[in-house]
């Protein structure tokens, strides 16, 4: 096993239990690694591989959440396009946000920078399409940062009730309420 592999199989595990629930054990179970094995890949041991699966996540999340809003085409066909694919990154609201579960107790000590940074990131490149759409900066800004604060917000309650379709719903209606926003700001 590639160590890629191994960091795609650790992924559901800080997912599901998150930094101090995700054990050696359960690392080692989850990829089939015997600790060993792991601590060849990951000397520095949980927090190596929680940095591992961070950047994991992060660099799959541009290529497929992040980039189409950097693509060509209108604003409302990206914005789209970054909700299928949020859809489809996160199960249709099945899957929890690894940047959300990374922000609590030892991991957000660890991991705050990099969250904040990845988080920035998305909010940016939202904000950057609202402005190609006439939106001014300061309106862009704040809508893309309620449109993270609707999703995450989506897949809590969709975590937390075991039913998806509040994520589907911000899905399915948040491209027209961003550009609704935009077009009456002008």
């Amino acid at each position: 096993m590639s160590k890629t592999e191994a960091i795609a199989k650790l992924v559901p595990v800080f997912r599901h239990y998150g930094y101090e629930g995700a054990t050696v054990s359960r690392l080692s179970q989850a990829t089939g690694l015997g600790k060993a094995s792991l601590y060849h890949y990951f000397p520095k041991g949980k927090s190596e591989m929680a940095a591992a699966v961070l950047e994991y996540v992060e660099r799959r999340f541009a290529q497929t959440v992040i980039a189409p809003l950097h693509s060509p085409g209108d604003p409302q066909h990206r914005l789209q396009s970054m909700c299928q694919s949020l859809s489809e990154f996160y199960n249709s609201g099945r899957e929890a946000c690894l940047l959300s579960i990374l922000s609590h107790g030892e991991a957000n000590t660890l991991f705050h920078q990099a969250i904040q940074t990845a988080l920035t990131t998305w909010i940016e490149a939202i904000a950057q399409v609202l402005q190609e759409a006439n939106c001014d900066r300061e309106l862009a800004w704040e809508r893309a940062e309620d449109a993270a604060i609707q999703i995450q917000g989506a897949l809590i309650l969709a975590r937390v009730l075991d039913r998806t379709e509040p994520f589907q719903r911000i899905i399915a209606y948040l491209p027209r309420k961003l550009l609704a926003s935009a077009s009456s700001s002008v």
